[in-house]
């Protein structure tokens, strides 16, 4: 039987979080942080677990609403629910049960529930997520999925455009898996890096069209996922970087062909030479991404823009994809290949790889 200590307990829990979501909301909507930096900021200065965002996604937006109701109604208008919350729950996001709210959740087709990367289809459009904790980082188990994935949407005869999405709302992809390189030889690695390659080609010649909803940090190898497809539209919260020269090697992934046809030469070898990220903003100025959205925004712009492309003729998008990326793009990347086996094979690259894994600097000697 509850006590009334036990009740008072429940009822003062119970308003702390609601308040903490008004005033999550409030700060969001006054533009003074994204919603990753301010369940990241709960979570680290407050202790809060889960944060705001992420339980009233839990909870359901629409059950937090009538919560919020009944609470302005007691205990006065500081719990008046916030306009972004009766806005998404208007539009139909409630949380994680119906797959999109303050974040979005991935709804995995059948026989594709688990794997490191999830398929969903939404009639013309498939969503790709990147599902592997806690980084998303890029291992031999996640190209092959990424290859599955691929054919699946390839051989469906009916999808027209695929979103790479990330199933985590604090980044998009750290990049290479570091450790799973470690126990590879040179023979597996190559192999590694041309499937990849191959991958990567496919969709870009491919009458689907791609688009990378880049959430939050995208570095490595995540970077270059995403300059593979066709469009990226990334969160005002979102970074995107370069920083394998930090590891004594190159970027594997297409980083020093794709990313100078982007951002242009002389940015391309800064990011790369430097490994400094750039924000979001930068990046679309430079023409790295194609749009800048909030973060709460991020994933209905990516199905918008799915859902055009996928009207457009197939034939006409394939061609103008070709087109588009004639030239020296494949000389250039087996250029790439070369020059990362190269580097990959040095005592710099061990010297940086086991810095990185042990957390201390690397001291590299040109060998």
């Amino acid at each position: 039987m509850s006590t009334r200590a036990d009740i008072d307990a429940a009822a003062l829990v119970d308003r702390f979080t609601l308040k903490a979501l008004v005033e999550s909301c409030l700060v969001l909507e006054e533009g003074v942080a994204s919603m990753k930096d301010i369940d990241l900021g709960m979570m680290a200065g407050a202790g809060i677990i889960p944060p705001p965002f992420a339980r009233a996604d839990q909870l359901g937006l629409d059950e937090v609403l009538a919560k919020l109701e009944r609470a302005a109604h007691e205990w006065g208008e500081h719990f008046e629910p916030p306009t972004i919350l009766r806005r998404l729950v208007a539009q139909g996001r409630l949380g994680v049960k119906t797959g999109q709210g303050f974040f979005a959740y991935a709804q995995p087709d059948a026989g594709f529930e688990g794997g490191p990367v999830k398929l969903e289809t939404r009639d013309r459009v498939a969503i790709a997520w990147l599902d592997r904790p806690p980084a998303n980082s890029i291992s031999p188990e996640v190209v092959h999925a990424l290859q599955s994935v691929w054919d699946m949407v390839a051989g469906s005869g009916t999808v027209r455009s695929l979103i790479f999405a990330s199933a985590n709302p604090m980044l998009f992809c750290a990049g290479a898996d570091i450790k799973s390189f470690t126990t590879m030889d040179a023979a597996a690695g190559r192999a590694l890096v041309d499937q990849m390659h191959a991958l990567m080609r496919t969709m870009e010649r491919s009458s689907i069209a791609t688009i990378a909803a880049v959430n939050a940090l995208a570095v490595g190898g995540g970077c270059e996922l995403a300059m593979a497809c066709d469009f990226r539209i990334a969160a005002e919260s979102a970074t995107f970087g370069q920083p394998e020269i930090s590891l004594g090697i190159i970027p594997g992934f297409g980083g020093t062909q794709r990313l100078p046809r982007l951002v242009g030469e002389a940015k391309a070898l800064e990011m790369n030479v430097i490994g400094d990220p750039i924000p979001a903003e930068e990046a679309y100025e430079l023409g790295l991404a194609n749009r800048v959205v909030p973060d709460h925004e991020l994933f209905d712009t990516a199905l918008a823009w799915a859902r055009k492309l996928a009207d457009q003729a197939p034939l006409a998008v394939e061609q103008i994809k070709r087109v588009s990326a004639a030239g020296d793009l494949d000389e250039g990347l087996d250029a790439e290949k070369q020059g990362f086996a190269t580097v990959f094979g040095s005592e710099d690259a061990r010297e940086g790889i086991s810095a990185f894994l042990e957390k201390r600097p690397a001291r590299f000697t040109g060998k």
